[in-house]
């Protein structure tokens, strides 16, 4: 209860200019406390993210490995069908041929 007191105007204005830069002060930046351990924990967090960096890596190249695996399965199984067929067809001409030839010796006769 200041207000009760006889202040004159010039202590009036002596405690708001006290107030104010007691307020600035508390705005004012302190300055930071820095851990003496961030080095290395900076450190070891980014060892955590080299180790997980390269564990993605390492499932990404398997599953591209698999994939590329399974393609070339399904190729060598399309290769050897076509040859297959192929053969087939080759000898199913020879076939044809042999019963052509046949066909023509049975009416020289």
């Amino acid at each position: 209860m200041s207000h009760l007191k006889n202040t004159g105007f010039a202590d009036r204005i002596t405690a708001a200019a006290e107030a104010k830069k007691a307020m600035l002060a508390k705005m004012k930046v302190k300055p930071t406390v820095q851990d003496p351990n961030f080095e290395q924990r900076h450190a070891e967090r980014e060892a955590e993210l080299e180790r997980v960096r390269a564990e993605r890596a390492a499932v990404k190249e398997a599953a591209r490995l698999e994939a590329l695996a399974k393609e070339e399965a399904i190729l060598a199984v399309k290769r050897a069908d076509r040859k297959e067929r192929k053969a087939l067809s080759a000898a199913e001409q020879k076939a044809a041929r042999d019963a052509k030839y046949a066909a023509r010796k049975a009416r020289q006769k």
